[in-house]
């Protein structure tokens, strides 16, 4: 089982609402670095709790050299306080802001390295048991003061291929419960009602037998959140005893879960600094991959993604 953290519990906020500390509801990521050399265990506590914690398995200097270029790029683009330190990624408040900046991916040997070769290609083959090909769109999280990403499943965005996806959620840099990281529903992994009606959608479908031929929900582009606030979505997915579980983290850091994992981030609560995070996802080479998000130019979310399904 996950850890519990020591009370005082920090506190943690997600989509401005205060999550329940108590220790019921609420704990630290359980550590799997005692199992790396056993790959069946791996894969055990993966179907058990929906996520694997490996602290400091990532080498630190990679993980500041991707942070280093990812912050000169935010710099040359006019996104970071002059006179600076441009690792300490403090935003210009007259710049404009965007949590999502595919752009920064782009020809960035360090970031590659990191995600993409390496100990985090090791560790994939090894859970995975034979040869991993990664997807070729990388998202870059660039998130500003504010509020962090809702609560959801990934396999509403990528279930077109394999189910045996994993999604690897990597900080770059040191995050703590102030700059807020990422937190997981434990075990909702196996919740199978869910995997049957939200986790079955595609956010890229459309009725095409309907006069608008919308896409799922009301347009093309639902983000494909689980609709409430944080502990109304623990209460009505994982019960009484279901937790948000998270920790503060450090560079070096791999948290990775299934696309049946419901997960969120906590909100951002600096007054000025970006929280900068990738999510890259891996699949055996042999399974088939969603299209969307594989090639030189991934269509991605575009119009070339849709997908017209009678309803």
């Amino acid at each position: 089982m996950s850890q519990t953290l020591e009370h005082p519990s920090p506190l943690v906020v997600s989509g401005g609402a205060e999550l329940d500390t108590s220790p019921e509801h609420f704990g630290e990521l359980r550590p799997s670095i005692d199992a790396l050399d056993h790959p069946e265990e791996l894969r055990r506590r993966m179907n058990t709790d929906g996520y694997l914690f490996l602290p400091g398995y990532l080498k630190r200097n990679e993980v500041l050299a991707a942070r280093r270029e990812v912050c000169q790029r935010l710099a040359d683009a006019g996104q970071l306080a002059p006179s600076t330190d441009i690792m300490d990624a403090i935003i210009d408040p007259d710049a404009k802001r965007s949590n999502f900046q595919p752009n920064l991916t782009l020809n960035n040997a360090p970031l590659h390295k990191l995600l993409y070769t390496g100990n985090m290609i090791a560790f994939y083959e090894n859970f995975l048991g034979g040869p991993v090909r990664h997807f070729d769109f990388t998202w870059l999280r660039t998130v500003n003061p504010g509020k962090g990403t809702p609560s959801h499943c990934d396999s509403v965005y990528m279930n077109r291929g394999t189910q045996n996806l994993f999604t690897a959620w990597v900080p770059l840099g040191d995050i703590d419960f102030t700059l807020g990281g990422l937190m997981v529903l434990e075990g909702t992994n196996n919740h199978q009602r869910l995997r049957e009606t939200y986790c079955a959608q595609d956010v890229d479908s459309y009725c095409e037998n309907k006069p608008d031929a919308k896409s799922w929900g009301k347009s093309w582009g639902t983000p494909g959140w689980l609709q409430g606030e944080v502990n109304q979505i623990r209460r009505s997915i994982a019960g009484p005893q279901g937790r948000w579980l998270t920790t503060s983290f450090k560079a070096g850091d791999l948290l990775t879960f299934t696309i049946f994992t419901v997960h969120a981030s906590m909100d951002n609560r600096s007054q000025n600094r970006i929280r900068l995070s990738s999510d890259s996802r891996y699949q055996l080479a042999s399974e088939p991959a969603d299209e969307r998000w594989i090639g030189a130019n991934p269509i991605g979310h575009s119009q070339a993604g849709k997908r017209g399904k009678i309803c």
